[in-house]
């Protein structure tokens, strides 16, 4: 796989999962910076989702966990109003690390670049992280105590 100096990511991670832990793993180890867009509170609310943590508990959790599986990594934060954020669609990204639920995000953010005259970006698809009953992951499947988030039936 190829070595990007700087990928981008976003997400809502409202409960941080196996799935979230595949795009997290999967971007520190193509690159040697990481922009992670964190969806803002009322991003969340403009896309109709149900969340159980705001921004800053879930700041805190993605935080956290950045530092206890990728000690050492270089990694920038950001707070997403939009569904990119000013370095995805203005600054120097080379890649794009999407699951395939969101692959389609790579195509929309390529459109934004070339409008301004940038870089188009490399997409990075990760495949879904599937539950132990073979459907996906989700938070969604989580808050339903339906699954664990390491996908285990509950």
């Amino acid at each position: 796989m190829s070595h990007y100096e700087t990928v981008a990511l976003g997400g809502t991670f409202d409960i941080i999962h196996k799935g979230h832990m595949a795009l997290l793993t999967k971007a520190f180890s193509i690159s040697s910076h990481v922009i992670i867009g964190l969806a803002g509170d009322e991003l969340v609310g403009k896309k109709g989702k149900n969340i159980i943590n705001n921004y800053s508990k879930r700041l805190e959790s993605l935080t956290s966990t950045i530092q206890q599986y990728f000690p050492n990594s270089s990694y920038a934060i950001s707070k997403l109003e939009n569904d990119f954020g000013p370095a995805a669609i203005e600054g120097k990204v080379d890649a794009l690390v999407v699951s395939e639920e969101t692959s389609n995000k790579g195509d929309i953010l390529n459109k934004l670049r070339q409008k301004r005259n940038l870089p188009l970006v490399e997409v990075v698809i990760v495949p879904m992280v599937l539950a132990e009953d073979g459907s996906r992951i989700s938070t969604t499947r989580i808050k339903k105590s339906e699954i664990d988030p390491e996908g285990n039936l509950s």
